[in-house]
């Protein structure tokens, strides 16, 4: 299955978000009459080369390995808070992922978690083979982000640009990559009973996902 295909499916019923700050997002959408609407922050890394092609609407056929955090800002789903929920996505794109849930995370928060999972994440929740809740570090500076589960861990660096600045991408057309900015993998390991590898120098990303529905 091709990557780009597998990330079409990743929400069901999506509705892309207008052009609002993300402050006022989740309060338009509820207005709106949606079951449920979010903002996270999501961080990335694969096995593809810089940059990932099917970030930008072209789908490759290469394998492709990957660790996807995501921490949601704010949002709803049936009026239940979904602001702190935290859990990182192991996966072989298309064929199946392991979701690793923060343990900090509250009763209500998984119990919330649980059920927007196969609504909001579908792709993901559908070819899950594991889903548990274990301890989770997340680092971040102005030049490097860092998160790692007992199975995984990514550490990634800003791939510099004009100037030594950030490269910002806008415009891709996808709802999970508003505000995304290009790093490189320095770590990029898992160790389960389903995979193992090993990566430095492949694409990772920072975006903002906004979607609702």
């Amino acid at each position: 299955m091709k990557r780009r295909m597998f990330t079409k499916g990743l929400l069901s019923a999506l509705a892309a978000a207008p052009a609002l700050s993300i402050g006022r997002f989740a309060s338009a959408q509820s207005a709106q009459g949606q079951r449920w609407s979010l903002v996270a922050d999501l961080a990335e890394c694969c096995s593809c080369e810089i940059p990932c092609p099917c970030n930008f609407g072209r789908p490759t056929e290469l394998r492709c390995d990957g660790n996807r955090l995501i921490r949601i800002r704010e949002g709803q789903f049936e009026g239940a808070d979904l602001a702190g929920i935290t859990f990182l996505v192991t996966f072989l794109m298309g064929q199946w992922t392991r979701i690793h849930i923060d343990d900090s995370m509250t009763p209500a928060q998984l119990e919330t978690l649980d059920k927007l999972l196969p609504v909001a994440f579908a792709g993901f929740d559908r070819v899950a083979r594991n889903k548990a809740r274990v301890p989770m570090t997340i680092t971040q500076t102005e030049t490097t982000l860092s998160y790692s589960v007992p199975e995984s861990k990514v550490e990634m660096k800003l791939l510099p640009g004009l100037g030594g600045e950030r490269i910002v991408i806008d415009g891709l057309p996808n709802p999970n990559y508003y505000e995304y900015v290009q790093y490189e993998s320095v770590v990029h390991t898992h160790e389960s009973a389903d995979a193992k590898w090993s990566y430095s120098g492949t694409n990772g990303f920072t975006s903002v996902m906004r979607v609702s529905g």
